[in-house]
């Protein structure tokens, strides 16, 4: 027995003393937030204030230095981030993950992101304030690569690190641009529709017009969508956030009660850990500047001080068109054009592989761009289709612009920065402590021959389909100091230009419609009122849109529990709470629906379009036409059917699969049971220990689709619903008190797994909670962590 029990204590003692060492161990990879670190290249001593959620608050005696400082403490939290967002555009992700990713390597090193960079780069000023602090920045970045602990994933994955360049920076540009980009998901999927089955088809899915539009039905052709496809997936797929949409207001001062401009703002892209955006405070004796950065940016995309603020959201103009070439019969290596056959430009591209042998590959490059039949495999058109981008066409000002946003004196100021802005096109919001607040429609844009859409392929021989013209700046839609006291966006469509709608990929009117709606309901508005209305959860339009659906449902057979989700959708107002069984009704009805109304037609198709924003706008009207093409099952062949049966048989359809799904009684059909949010890490998507390490949640949540608190799922055929996107931050700058402007993060500062701020703002952020942004110095200086950089000899 004795032998038993000192058995026993030396197991106990080996397993404490294990758990010692590994907690030690890990003490070693955690960031440095306090004590002392010399680091080159600093003219005076630097102090970082690490406040309690690890926003590094950086004082600095000038600029230079301040930014050597917060590459180094970036590259402390998100160096692994780093190294994942740079590899995108050059076609590097295969180096780490292995051969499933070459797809998504061979795409994105043929959209000639890398060469743009390579142009835009020669041409800077090497003596401008913005080059010296991007230098100063990716200085401090490289000596944590050289000197600092080497992060945990750069370990597991094998990888090496390298120094990073301007390059790398410019790539990230490109990456974020291309991300916002909508055509190449939509524009091959439309012309396949209007080539295959026929304008009617066409037509009603493009028209705003509540009208009948059906002609005599077309032969069907199956409908492949494989270039769209093909660029969701390789969107799906990669390691990082996608960009997708925003919310954004700005409240004038008469509509505020202590009489000062509130800011509002919420940048909606893909879930990820870690968090896209990492905050800073830069403070000199001549700057001063409160940031969210993306990784490898210097500057602030997003940004306030005391004395102005300003952020984004996506604008979605169609920035991005698809031209038809047309080989020489004797010389594939040329294409046709209005001045002869012409040689196409062939770039050579070798892919790394990790553990197995490089790939190479050839791009063709027209006048209008890569040709994307050498980029997407098994592509059956056979057709030349270039791809031209408004980002690689044109001179790139991006870095330029996002310094003198950050660096902005006044809002004329900060107005000639966005006029710079080509693509991807943004909503630039700005609100000042002087009372002004504005909205410009930031992006290069341009003019067609009247009557061409660019929402199917050009014609890239004729000459007649090219830009005839770019609209200067003055032309874009804007608003400054409006007379209704408020500005917005919503990814929705602007103002008209020239007397037309501009066109582009616009979200549905849902989250604006409801903007305007709380914004017109109030003239005294506190952040936080602001501050609740960021986490609003009320759609404006799908109990409108449940409603017509229930119009066409024949009663006449139903059940009594049948009976009784129709009643709970009929009383629904389209809020998407946690305990409501209306939203979860809803989705499986509207996914019953479209895939009874489009799936036979579109096939592969068919997933892409109902989670696209053509779908959103195409629905409302869609559902109140009583003849359409698209209602009859082209799939029984002696038999049409109509609306009525259509939606009828998709009720049916939907309340049989909750019921096997969730159970009999109707009213246990919470929402909660079939929405979450889980925010991945590259690692994690690994899944068992490596998810528990690294990923953050799942949580429940509130929320849905194109609501305010945007939590955007995919709808299919699982009834379960994965929330992938929303508020990347949420942010609210009362400049009647801007020292205490309210932020949050979804899930914490850091991206080091061992950081204490690696999660730690994840449950605020669910439950709609904030955190402040300190601006006040004597608040600051009473941080806990003190990091102090010093000269190096």
């Amino acid at each position: 027995m004795k032998s038993i029990k000192k058995a026993l204590k030396i197991v106990v003692l080996l397993i404490v003393l294990i758990l010692l060492g590994a907690w030690l161990y890990s003490k070693t990879y955690q960031p440095k937030y306090d004590g002392e670190l010399e680091i080159n290249n600093l003219t005076d001593n630097v102090a970082v204030y690490f406040d309690e959620i690890g926003v590094p608050h950086i004082t600095a005696q000038n600029q230079k230095d301040a930014y050597v400082a917060l590459g180094y403490v970036h590259a402390q939290d998100r160096l692994w981030q780093m190294e994942l967002i740079r590899r995108i555009a050059s076609g590097r992700l295969s180096e780490i993950f292995g051969k499933e990713l070459l797809k998504t390597d061979v795409f994105f090193a043929g959209l000639g992101i890398e060469e743009a960079a390579e142009k835009s780069i020669a041409n800077l000023d090497r003596t401008s304030e913005a080059y010296v602090l991007t230098e100063a920045y990716l200085d401090g970045i490289n000596q944590f690569i050289n000197e600092g602990k080497t992060p945990l994933e750069f370990t597991l994955v094998g990888v090496k690190k390298e120094n990073y360049t301007l390059k790398d920076i410019y790539n990230v540009f490109g990456y974020m641009a291309f991300s916002f980009a909508v055509a190449h998901k939509t524009d091959p999927l439309l012309t396949e529709i209007k080539e295959k089955l026929g304008d009617a088809y066409f037509n009603e899915l493009t028209t705003t017009d509540e009208g009948d539009l059906t002609i005599n039905k077309y032969e069907v052709k199956e409908i492949k969508g494989q270039i769209s496809n093909a660029v969701s997936k390789i969107m799906d797929q990669l390691p990082v956030s996608t960009f997708i949409g925003s919310n954004s207001w700005v409240i004038a001062p008469e509509k505020t009660k202590n009489g000062q401009v509130i800011f509002a703002n919420d940048p909606h892209i893909g879930f990820s850990q870690p968090s896209v955006w990492y905050q800073n405070h830069i403070k000199t004796p001549d700057f001063e500047i409160y940031g969210f950065n993306i990784a490898l940016m210097p500057f602030p995309l997003l940004g306030h001080n005391t004395e102005y603020a300003y952020g984004l959201t996506m604008l979605a103009n169609d920035d991005l068109n698809f031209y038809i070439e047309e080989n020489n019969p004797e010389n594939s290596k040329q294409y046709k054009t209005v001045e002869g056959y012409k040689n196409y430009t062939i770039v050579d591209k070798t892919i790394s592989i990790k553990d197995e042998k490089d790939t190479t590959f050839q791009v063709k490059v027209s006048n209008h761009g890569p040709i994307m039949n050498g980029l997407i495999t098994h592509l059956e058109d056979e057709r030349p289709i270039a791809m031209n981008w408004m980002y690689t066409q044109l001179n790139n000002e991006q870095l330029d612009v996002s310094y003198e946003m950050s660096h902005s004196k006044s809002l004329s100021n900060f107005k000639q920065a966005v006029a710079k802005i080509h693509a991807p096109g943004l909503n630039v919001m700005y609100g000042d402590a002087k009372g002004n607040i504005a909205w410009f429609a930031s992006a290069k844009l341009y003019q067609l021959r009247d009557s061409l859409s660019s929402k199917t392929y050009l014609n890239g021989v004729s000459g007649e389909d090219e830009i005839t013209e770019y609209l200067p700046f003055s032309e874009n839609p804007q608003a400054i100091n409006p007379s209704w006291n408020f500005v917005y966006s919503a990814n929705n469509q602007p103002d008209s230009v020239r007397g037309k709608l501009y066109p582009g990929y616009y979200q549905p009117q849902d989250r604006a419609k409801r903007i305007v709606e709380l914004l017109e309901a109030k003239n005294d508005f506190t952040k936080e009122d602001v501050a609740k209305m960021m986490f609003d959860v009320k759609s404006s339009t799908v109990s409108e849109i449940a409603i017509d659906l229930l119009k066409n449902v024949n009663r006449n057979d139903l059940s009594v529990s049948e009976l009784k989700a129709i009643s709970i959708l009929e009383n629904w107002d389209g809020t998407y709470l946690k305990n409501a069984a209306a939203p979860t009704i809803y989705n499986r009805f509207l996914y019953e629906v479209l895939a009874a109304t489009y799936k036979d037609e579109l096939g592969d198709g068919f997933e892409l379009f109902i989670n696209s924003q053509l779908q959103d706008q195409a629905l409302p009207i869609q559902i109140n036409r009583t003849q359409s093409v698209w209602w009859d099952d082209i799939s029984t062949p002696s038999k049409k059917e109509e609306r009525n049966e259509i939606i009828t048989s998709s009720f049916k359809n939907a309340f049989t699969f909750l019921e096997n799904q969730l159970g009999e009684n109707v009213e246990d059909w919470l929402w909660k049971r079939v929405i979450s949010v889980e925010h991945e890490h590259a690692i994690g998507k690994a899944g068992g220990m490596l998810r528990t390490i690294f990923n953050v949640g799942p949580f429940e949540t509130i929320g849905g689709n194109e609501v305010i608190n945007n939590q955007i799922f995919k709808l299919d055929s699982t009834g379960v619903y994965k929330i992938t996107a929303g508020p990347s931050t949420r942010r609210v700058i009362d400049f009647s008190d801007v020292e205490n402007s309210l932020g949050i993060l979804p899930t914490g500062q850091s991206g080091n797994v061992f950081s204490q701020h690696y999660k730690d703002q994840a449950q605020k952020f669910v439950n709609g909670e904030f955190v402040e942004m300190k601006l006040n110095e004597v608040q600051i200086k009473r941080s806990e962590n003190v990091l102090v950089l010093k000269p190096k000899n």
